[in-house]
C-alpha cells in the first residue's frame, strides 16, 4: 500500500463512524434522548483516530513531504487542509463541551450537540472528498515509490510511538462494532 492508500483506507473507517454519528444526531433530534456511552466512544474516535492518528500523519509527514517536492505551504491546498483540520478541532471541542452539558441534563445542550455533530459530519465529509479527489492524486504525482515507502514507514512509526500499539486496530474494531449496533 502507498501512503495515500493508507490514508484513503483510514477515510473509509472515518466515514463509517460519521454514519454512526449522523444516526445519533438524528436520534437526539427525533427523541430528545441520547446514548451517552456511544457518544463518548464517537468523541474519543474523533479526538484520537481522526485528529491525532490520521491528521497527525498528514501534518507531520505527508504535507512536509509535499512541500519538499515543491508544493507551497501557503495559499495552496496544504494551507486549506491545515485550516480545515483546525476548524475540525474546534468543532470536536464544541461536541465535547455540549456532550458534557447534555449529560448534566441540559436540554438545550442536547439540541446543540446534535447541531454540532451534524456540522462536524458535513465538514469532515467535504474535507475527505477534497483529500481523496484533489490532494492525494497530487501527492501521488509528486512522490516516487521510495517516497511512498518512506511515508508508510513514518506512518507506522507514528502509530507505534505517538498513538500506541494496537490503538489503531482498536478504533477499526470500534467502527465495525458501532456500525453493526
Amino acid at each position: 500500500m502507498t501512503a495515500t492508500e493508507v490514508l484513503k483506507h483510514e477515510h473509509k473507517i472515518v466515514l463509517l463512524i460519521l454514519g454512526v454519528a449522523k444516526r445519533e444526531a438524528q436520534y437526539i433530534q427525533d427523541t430528545g434522548h441520547m446514548d451517552s456511552e456511544k457518544l463518548d466512544k464517537i468523541l474519543d474516535f474523533f479526538k484520537v483516530f481522526v485528529d491525532q492518528c490520521h491528521h497527525g500523519k498528514e501534518e507531520e509527514y505527508l504535507f512536509p513531504k509535499m512541500q519538499e517536492k515543491g508544493l507551497p505551504a501557503q495559499g495552496g491546498p496544504i494551507a486549506v487542509m491545515l485550516q480545515e483540520h483546525e476548524r475540525g478541532r474546534q468543532r470536536v471541542k464544541a461536541i465535547g463541551e455540549t456532550l458534557i452539558q447534555a449529560k448534566a441534563g441540559d436540554i438545550q445542550a442536547k439540541a446543540a450537540l446534535a447541531v454540532n455533530l451534524c456540522a462536524y459530519i458535513e465538514h469532515l465529509q467535504a474535507h475527505i472528498d477534497k483529500e481523496n479527489d484533489v490532494l492525494f492524486p497530487m501527492a501521488d504525482q509528486l512522490f516516487t515509490p521510495d517516497d511512498q515507502l518512506a511515508l508508510v514507514e513514518a506512518f507506522e512509526k507514528h502509530e507505534a510511538e505517538e498513538i500506541g500499539e494496537g490503538v489503531h486496530e482498536k478504533f477499526h474494531q470500534l467502527a465495525h462494532e458501532l456500525t453493526k449496533g
